[in-house]
């Protein structure tokens, strides 16, 4: 019975051993011809994870005008502060113009004596084709009296659009708002001297906001139109809220946000990818948020 389950035994390790040579034979066999799939070829590559990126809140083109005045002067009244709200063609501040108004009343002195002037030049021009029909006056004296009616008209005319010239610049004193929205910045106060172009009020239009998140140059390629992506900013805990891209720009520009991180590159470019929020944010214009954007 022993020499029976020993040579059993021998059977089974024998049909092992020549099944598992079977095996790797086949094995082989695919292998040489290439229909092996490594297993670690087979799993699937990990995915990427989401693009993260350092953002601001800004306007759209055009929400916020730096304005300025257009000419040197003493600032005479200034009626907003910041906060307020403001609607389009409101008067927000006004340069003293009290020698230009002297100067306007002046020109239109001007103008109305040259009126007069003329309107006794052509009396005298039409006096004159009279004298002439009638042979009393010669025709060089009604010459000269046609080309003195000329020069007075020439003259009127040059006066008028000087006082025009003063009564434009006049206008140019008020500050108008070009547009409604809210007062961001005020950088000047009533009774000081300004130049021209010095900015005194800046205007924005909160109501629309959105965010530019500085997406680094190798992360180009993974971004797209209407890819989701969530906001969140320091003080506000773990809430986020969500946004998605709606433009993406065909150049990338430097760095303007320090990264809070000092591991980061500070002269790497960027591409300034704008994302509009689909619900109310609460942040602040020009505030810093960290973006999160799906691939």
């Amino acid at each position: 019975m022993k020499i029976v389950e020993k040579l059993r035994q021998r059977l089974v390790y024998l049909l092992l051993i020549g099944a598992l040579t079977a095996v790797a034979g086949y094995e082989w066999h695919l292998f040489r011809h290439g229909e092996v799939i490594a297993t670690a070829a087979a799993k699937p590559p990990p995915r990427p994870g989401p693009i993260i990126a350092e953002g601001r809140v800004s306007t759209y083109p055009g929400g916020e005008i730096t304005l300025a005045a257009e000419f040197s002067g003493k600032l005479t009244a200034i009626h907003v502060k910041e906060r307020d709200k403001v609607t389009e063609g409101m008067v927000l501040a006004e340069l003293d113009i009290i020698e230009d108004r002297a100067a306007l009343d002046e020109a239109w002195a001007r103008v109305r004596e040259a009126d007069s002037e003329l309107k006794y030049l052509q009396k005298e021009a039409h006096r004159s084709q009279l004298l002439l029909g009638s042979q009393v006056l010669s025709e060089a004296e009604h010459a000269r009296a046609v080309q003195a009616v000329q020069n007075a008209e020439k003259r009127k005319y040059s006066l008028l659009a000087a006082a025009t010239r003063i009564s434009k610049h006049i206008e140019k004193a008020r500050i108008l708002a070009p547009r409604s929205g809210v007062v961001t910045s005020r950088r000047a106060d009533a009774g000081e001297m300004v130049t021209a172009g010095e900015p005194l009020l800046t205007i924005a239009n909160l109501d629309g906001l959105r965010i530019e998140a500085e997406v680094g140059e190798f992360d180009t390629a993974n971004v797209r139109l209407g890819a989701p992506a969530s906001i969140k900013a320091e003080g506000y805990g773990a809430r986020t809220w969500r946004a998605k891209v709606e433009d993406i720009p065909d150049t990338v520009v430097p760095r303007q946000l320090k990264p809070l991180d000092p591991s980061s590159p500070v002269d790497t470019r960027v591409l300034l990818v704008k994302l509009a929020p689909t619900e109310k944010l609460p942040f602040k214009l020009g505030q810093r948020v960290e973006v999160t954007i799906a691939r």
